[in-house]
Parts: structure tokens; C-alpha cells; sequence
């Protein structure tokens, strides 16, 4: 099921433009996997998903795969398109990711395996470097986003009953303040704003990063940053 409006059609409040990109040694493996397994003192961003969301709905508990591939040229940021026919977040960008499974032993698990399920990506290819603050949608799930660290050399085989599309996208663009819109939908009880980050298409065009796959990139740019 689709947003019931359109996130790419809604107005651009405000630009990021107090926060400095990232560059040089803090987008690097080394540095990443340091503040992942030994993070300071931060504090995460909350949007305003997290604190909208509907509190009659009982949260379904769910993890994600944020996969930082090892390419010659710097750190990519591998996402999926979601099918346009799936129940929940449908033609959405995202983290490859699912639902917790009462068999799954914790919330890695569940991201190495529902990753290696949507998109074919082997877990002897990812290594885990941490986890990031769990992130609450307005769809009620309750997200862990876990970090890996994916070297080269793997090959892929999306699940197209859910995944229409699979990208990856700098890592040096997504840390990039300057690219990190807040929008805002106003609806009969109020309104909302959240985090979009339009990535040009090479054919033209751009793929709408927004959401909750925003939200926790903003996260990682604070943790980072930090």
C-alpha cells in the first residue's frame, strides 16, 4: 500500500545547511567501524514519524541491513525499491530488511537474513560493525537498523515478488547535509515533517530517499559526525 499522499509532491521547508558533509577519514571503513563498535557521546535525532506514529497499533518488531559496500571509489550505500504491489511502504526506497521471526535468534539475524532473502546478498559477505537507534515508523513497526560493512565481490538476486530494484548511492552524498530536505504534509489533525534526500538518476530523473530510510541516515551523519 502506497502513502496515502505524494511525498516527491509535498513542499521543501528547509535545507540542512548547518551541518558540515563529511569527507576524507570519517567516510572510511577504519573510522566507521571504530565509532560503530566505540561511539561517544551523541544524541540521536528524533523525527517527527517516531513521535506521530499511532499508538493503538500494537508495534511489529522489525530490522533492517544498512549495507556500506567496499567499491574503489568509497563507501556505497546499497537500497532496494520496493514492489509497488507489497502490503506495507509499496515502490518505496529502503534498507533491505523485514519482520523479527520468533526463530530469529536477535535483531542481526533478522537484517542478514531477510537481506539475504530479498536481495541475495550472502552474510559472508557482510560484516557487522553495529547498530544504530531503533527508528518507530507511522506504519507501526519498530525498527533496528543494523550496520554492515559488505565487501566486494558478491553477487546479487533480488526476490522480485518485493523488490523491483536494487541501487547503491555514495555514501559522501547521503552524509552530505546540503542533500537532506525536510518536507511537510499537513493533514486535519496537524502536520508533519520528514527527511527526503533525492538522488539524481543518471537517465535523469532522481530516486525519492525519504522516511524512515532518511531518518536513520541522518542518524548515521550525527553518529558520524559526532
Amino acid at each position: 500500500m502506497r502513502p496515502a499522499f505524494d511525498p516527491e509532491s509535498l513542499p521543501i521547508v528547509a535545507t540542512d545547511t548547518r551541518h558540515p558533509p563529511l569527507a576524507g577519514a570519517r567516510l572510511r571503513p577504519h573510522f566507521i567501524r571504530h565509532r560503530l563498535q566505540s561511539p561517544p557521546a551523541w544524541d540521536p535525532e528524533l523525527t517527527d514519524e517516531s513521535r506521530v506514529y499511532d499508538r493503538s497499533l500494537k508495534l511489529r518488531d522489525a530490522a533492517v541491513l544498512v549495507p556500506l559496500v567496499e567499491r574503489e571509489d568509497g563507501l556505497t550505500v546499497l537500497l532496494t525499491e520496493r514492489n509497488a504491489n507489497l502490503s506495507a511502504h509499496a515502490g518505496q526506497i529502503s534498507f533491505p530488511g523485514g519482520r523479527h521471526e520468533a526463530f530469529d535468534i536477535d535483531r542481526t539475524a533478522t537484517a542478514l537474513r531477510e537481506t539475504e532473502e530479498e536481495v541475495g546478498l550472502a552474510r559472508e559477505y557482510v560484516e557487522v560493525l553495529g547498530s544504530l537507534p531503533d527508528y518507530i515508523t507511522g506504519t507501526g513497526f519498530h525498527v533496528s537498523p543494523v550496520v554492515g560493512l559488505v565487501r566486494d565481490g558478491f553477487t546479487l538476486r533480488p526476490d522480485a515478488r518485493e523488490v523491483a530494484d536494487v541501487f547503491e548511492v555514495p555514501l559522501g552524498f547521503l552524509m552530505d547535509p546540503s542533500h537532506h530536505e525536510q518536507r511537510l504534509f499537513r493533514w486535519v489533525d496537524g502536520e508533519r515533517l520528514f527527511y527526503a534526500m533525492p538522488f539524481p538518476r543518471e537517465d535523469g530523473g532522481h530516486r525519492f530517499i525519504w522516511g524512515a530510510t532518511a531518518g536513520m541516515l541522518r542518524n548515521l551523519y550525527h553518529l558520524l559526525a559526532a
